[in-house]
């Protein structure tokens, strides 16, 4: 009788080990560990919450460059400013979305006051609360994503369009005395630094994409405006 109830309880403890291992997706080391949350996700919640992190990490990558590349604007900002907490206040969780040097504007609407002429704040910091916070609003505003949450593809679409337009305006507006705004990509006879562009172009094809995906699950149709990027108009997201 001893040996049937030691028989038992080893059955019982391989049977809770089974169990401990199908829960955690049978995990192997460097794989993500099972999160019961997942349960109430879709494929596209999946592939949207991927993208989401993706493009964050490219946002607050650029936020970095922009920063070694014009040094002088972070001390335009609050006395004793860091790198790190410029970062936060752009990308902590939950997101920051007011912002009182810059009048409380956000995404499509603070994105100007990089390239105001009258503007005596961070360019940097203007400039990339308008591009994180465009791509927040493309998301609806949300980092993580569930069965009944919605993503609008024109939203995606808008804010690739919306980028397109940041480039070519750091490349291409001035102030009076001929410089540029902000620097970003170098072009001299030494060498050709075009990580601006790449982390750029890396921005607008994952909104692109995802947008392709959104209109392909819902069979809703993406608006393609004619839009010239020598525009300073940003479309609405």
């Amino acid at each position: 009788m001893k040996v049937i109830r030691k028989r038992y309880t080893t059955f019982k403890y391989l049977l809770y080990c089974l169990s401990l291992m199908l829960l955690s997706g049978c995990a192997t080391p460097g794989d993500r560990p099972f999160n019961i949350k997942s349960l109430a996700k879709t494929d596209i919640d999946m592939v949207a919450d991927a993208h989401v992190e993706e493009v964050t990490a490219l946002a607050r990558e650029l936020t970095i460059k922009l920063y070694l590349r014009n040094p002088r604007e972070m001390a335009k900002g609050p006395p004793g400013m860091t790198l790190d907490q410029r970062l936060d206040l752009l990308f902590s969780s939950p997101r920051l979305i007011t912002h009182p040097e810059l009048n409380n504007r956000y995404g499509v609407d603070a994105v100007p006051l990089a390239f105001d002429p009258a503007f005596q704040g961070d360019r940097v910091f203007a400039l990339m609360v308008g591009i994180s916070g465009m791509l927040h609003a493309a998301y609806n505003y949300k980092d993580t994503f569930y069965i009944l949450d919605e993503i609008n593809q024109q939203k995606l679409y808008n804010s690739a369009r919306n980028i397109e337009v940041v480039v070519w305006q750091l490349s291409n507006r001035r102030q009076s005395n001929g410089e540029l705004f902000l620097l970003t990509n170098g072009l001299d006879e030494y060498a050709q630094n075009l990580s601006f562009e790449r982390l750029f172009g890396k921005l607008i094809a994952h909104q692109d994409m995802m947008a392709r995906i959104i209109s392909d699950k819902t069979n809703r149709s993406i608006n393609k405006v004619v839009h010239s990027v020598a525009s300073f108009t940003l479309l609405p997201i």
